[in-house]
């Protein structure tokens, strides 16, 4: 019945976070196909998918009595494209690994990002998660591809 109110098809994504068992996963998948054909990712589509996510998984938490339910997929798709943001599709496929990574294991401060009210709780742990993996794909590089790993060697006296 709240499935298909504009809130829950907005935040199970037009339906993907009911069609199985992993909803986290396909959610994210359907946002690393978006990226993957269309290369696009910029601030205002990660703000306007945070806001509207957030009041669209907050009314739908509400109509079905839960806190953070499993279908409500809005949040990986809005945390992908942060972990995404200002890099290319050359990293969407280990960013999606990553990601998926950080979603399920929670590291500080992820997990305390879940402890926010309402809809602002459901988003704000796969953003703080897309932040975090966002640095590390940025780390990774850095060191693999920009001469980072050089750098490091010459400052720590190893020859390469």
């Amino acid at each position: 019945m709240h499935a298909r109110t504009w809130y829950g098809m907005t935040a199970t994504v037009m339906g993907i976070g009911t069609f199985s068992m992993m909803p986290g996963t396909l959610g994210s998948a359907a946002a690393l196909l978006f990226f993957l054909l269309t290369g696009y990712n910029s601030i205002p589509l990660i703000i306007i998918i945070a806001v509207t996510g957030a009041i669209a998984a907050d009314k739908y938490a509400r109509a079905v009595s839960r806190d953070d339910p499993g279908e409500v997929v809005i949040d990986e798709v809005a945390g992908f494209f942060v972990s995404l943001w200002g890099l290319g599709r050359d990293f969407a496929i280990v960013g999606f690994f990553l990601f998926r990574i950080v979603d399920i294991v929670k590291p500080f401060p992820v997990r305390q990002m879940e402890k926010l009210p309402g809809g602002i709780g459901i988003m704000a742990d796969d953003i703080c998660g897309g932040i975090m993996v966002n640095l590390i794909l940025r780390a990774l590089g850095w060191l693999f591809f920009a001469d980072g790993l050089e750098t490091a060697f010459r400052f720590f006296g190893v020859g390469i």
